[in-house]
């Protein structure tokens, strides 16, 4: 075990590091002294981040995954719990020695300072053996904005950079030190869309590239999705849910993580079992064996939607979108708890859709059921 007051970075680049949180909590005073107590903002969490892996930690504002970044990189320190990096308990290691490389969504460059100025900023505060010369810091500082693809940007101020390019002199930045860790605070919230998707290509072949363990916040789940080998679930300082993106998507643990994921949203209904049935109103839609009698909520992805003449789920046609190859039914449920139930459906089955009501089959394998009250996932097998 490390001490704590005198850890020397022993990151090369191309290396790796797990990061274990046990039982990692903060809590802060309430600042409404008539209600008393503590806020909580991380509530318990005890998961491993595997190491070389880029992690997603995904939740609404105010679900604790900014304050989850700031215990990581020493900003704050928890009130209960340990955090390990490796073998080694940082729990109440200084930041600046922690050997981590923190971006921020506002980039925080210095606009008096070149882009090359910027990057080596980090290196300039390096003592002892770890203080390098001039020329290793400009190296230093090459190879990391070449790693970002603004090599060609050195002489510039922040001013006279795109949005996008400013991010990656941040991260280039955050690169330099050859960190332990990569922390990324919603990097990605200032850039318009198109310039959203393709930064956050390049942050993965980074990623992928370095091999340094990374952690993404966002609240963006697709962006989330996309680029994460694992995602965190987060509601209110508690951990909903872990695992891979697609396995997350495919089999949620409640009903806020099934409403969470997914862009359209999963349409949600206000059902019940019945005699080994699942009803929305009236209409039986699949067949649940073993689940007992009483309401449940009933969700269905916007692909489980099957047009089918006499199919058994019925609802009133608002509007058809046509998005290419898939076109998006909007209709009406009085069951929904939404105002618009969105089915998306293959474009070559548009001639199907005729008059002011459709009829869909749903797949067994898109629909899930809930606890109408815990709002637990039902474990059951649905048959059509």
């Amino acid at each position: 075990m490390m001490k704590t007051n005198g850890w020397q970075r022993p990151h090369k680049k191309g290396s790796s590091m797990k990061v274990v949180l046990k039982h990692l909590t903060k809590k802060f005073p309430n600042r409404n002294k008539k209600a008393g107590g503590d806020v909580i903002a991380v509530n318990d969490f005890d998961f491993e981040i595997p190491d070389g892996k880029l992690i997603g930690l995904l939740g609404p504002s105010g679900c604790g995954k900014s304050t989850t970044l700031n215990l990581l990189c020493g900003l704050l320190k928890p009130t209960d719990g340990q955090i390990f990096f490796g073998e080694d308990d940082v729990t109440d290691l200084p930041a600046e020695n922690r050997g981590v490389g923190l971006v921020f969504q506002n980039y925080a460059l210095y606009p008096h300072l070149t882009v090359r100025q910027n990057i080596i900023f980090p290196l300039q505060n390096l003592r002892g053996k770890d203080k390098l010369s001039r020329e290793e810091m400009d190296a230093r500082a090459l190879e990391a904005a070449k790693l970002v693809q603004i090599d060609m940007l050195m002489d510039r101020k922040p001013s006279e950079l795109s949005g996008g390019q400013q991010q990656r002199v941040a991260i280039a930045r955050a690169l330099v030190k050859m960190p332990r860790l990569l922390l990324l605070d919603e990097p990605l919230s200032n850039l318009d869309a198109r310039l959203r998707l393709q930064t956050r290509e390049e942050l993965k072949r980074i990623q992928n590239e370095t091999r340094i363990t990374t952690v993404f916040v966002t609240h963006d789940q697709e962006e989330a999705m996309s680029i994460s080998d694992m995602i965190v679930v987060m509601k209110d300082g508690d951990l909903q849910q872990i695992g891979r993106p697609q396995q997350v998507y495919e089999d949620p643990v409640n009903l806020f993580v099934a409403k969470f994921l997914g862009t359209p949203p999963i349409n949600v209904f206000a059902g019940e079992v019945r005699g080994g049935g699942v009803y929305i109103g009236g209409e039986c839609v699949l067949g649940a064996a073993g689940v007992p009698d009483g309401p449940v909520t009933v969700t269905v992805r916007p692909e489980g939607f099957v047009l089918k003449d006499g199919g058994p789920f019925g609802c009133g046609l608002k509007n058809v979108e046509v998005m290419g190859r898939d076109i998006t039914v909007v209709c009406t449920n009085p069951c929904c708890e939404a105002p618009a139930v969105r089915a998306i459906i293959s474009a070559e089955n548009i001639a199907q859709i005729t008059g002011t009501q459709v009829r869909f089959a749903l797949k067994p394998a898109k629909v899930y059921l809930f606890d109408a009250a815990t709002q637990a996932r039902i474990r059951c097998e649905l048959t059509e």
